[in-house]
């Protein structure tokens, strides 16, 4: 149902106080802050239909109105102004990323710490299930006489880098012929092939096959210590700082949910071609026995290929305005990150 402009014009002046706030404002403090143009009989006309209409509801009697999910639903999609972030927390974020990061997991956990100190709000970070990644390389490059560090290059960026033990007769040469060997094998295989190694280690001649199996072994390690679809939480103490939450019960359900990751994957993912979700409260969007929060996440990508999803997870009161800024410039960031040198994390 269409509602007027005057009537939008009040949400929003709910919601924009109730943000900062968290108290019910009254129609003479929309009058005095926010629209002095109209008369406080008007704006209480107007209070008590949006309160009928469902946007808007009075804790108690004598109080001033609060939004509902419904008013900052409509916020989001219709009333919320474009806001800039500030030159302190542009640099904050490029701090984060102003240097060759590797490892996609590694990017989305920079990501959501981010997210938290910008907001001031638990943040979460999808790392996708990558069994799907195809391997396009495997790069083996000596660093002394009993390691070699071993980089997994996928479709998706640098799955892993780790180091593996070795003999201490075998020259430089060795690594450059198992690198393109190696490659070879595993190329155009995805990691869930590779979880499966017994054809592939048939093909592969006898002096390859320990080092065949440390790369696995670093493969396997990678997906038992969480680095398939896990859950990167940053601030969650910053949950019991909103005022929503000093209700011991609400503050409660929300540690729970998010300790509970099969509960909270399905609500931080949204469709691939979805750049930014929203989702309020609400039983069609949260899922039903869901806590009262809102979830506002990003798709990102690293130039130009999806690695996952972050963003915050806090009060449905939350700065829609200021997250979504936040967000955007995130996305824009990683897009454009520098592709890391490993010949320079060898020297290190």
């Amino acid at each position: 149902m269409a509602i007027s402009g005057r009537k939008e014009k009040i949400i929003q002046a709910v919601v924009d106080s109730y943000i900062v706030s968290c108290e019910p404002i009254s129609s003479a403090e929309i009058k005095e802050n926010y629209l002095p143009e109209l008369s406080s009989a008007t704006i209480r006309n107007e209070l008590a239909a949006l309160e009928e209409m469902g946007y808007l509801e009075q804790p108690h009697t004598s109080s001033g109105r609060v939004p509902t999910a419904e008013a900052y639903r409509l916020y989001v999609d219709k009333l919320m102004p474009k806001r800039k972030l500030s030159k302190n927390e542009l640099k904050v974020i490029n701090k984060y990323f102003d240097h060759k990061l590797t490892e996609i997991d590694e990017i989305l956990k920079n990501t959501a710490k981010v997210i938290s100190e910008i907001t001031n709000l638990t943040s979460v970070a999808v790392i996708p299930n990558l069994t799907g990644a195809v391997v396009e390389s495997v790069k083996i490059v000596k660093l002394n006489d009993k390691s070699a560090l071993v980089i997994l290059v996928t479709n998706l960026g640098v799955l892993k880098d780790a180091t593996v033990e070795i003999a201490s007769s075998l020259g430089d040469e060795y690594f450059v012929t198992a690198s393109n060997f190696i490659s070879a094998a595993f190329h155009g295989k995805t990691i869930g092939e590779i979880l499966e190694p017994d054809k592939l280690i048939e093909e592969i001649k006898k002096d390859y096959e320990q080092l065949f199996k440390a790369i696995i072994k670093i493969i396997k390690d990678y997906v038992e210590n969480g680095g398939v679809g896990d859950i990167v939480l940053e601030g969650s103490a910053k949950i019991l700082g909103q005022p929503e939450y000093a209700n011991v019960e609400k503050a409660r359900a929300m540690l729970e949910l998010l300790e509970a990751k099969d509960q909270l994957v399905p609500m931080l993912k949204s469709p691939e071609n979805v750049s930014l979700n929203i989702k309020i409260g609400k039983d069609n969007e949260m899922g039903k026995g869901m806590p009262e929060c809102a979830i506002v996440t990003a798709n990102y990508q690293v130039n130009g290929v999806s690695i996952g999803n972050a963003g915050v997870i806090g009060p449905i009161r939350m700065d829609y305005s200021k997250v979504v800024s936040v967000l955007d410039y995130i996305g824009k960031t990683l897009n454009v990150l520098p592709e890391a040198d490993h010949d320079e994390k060898r020297k290190q």
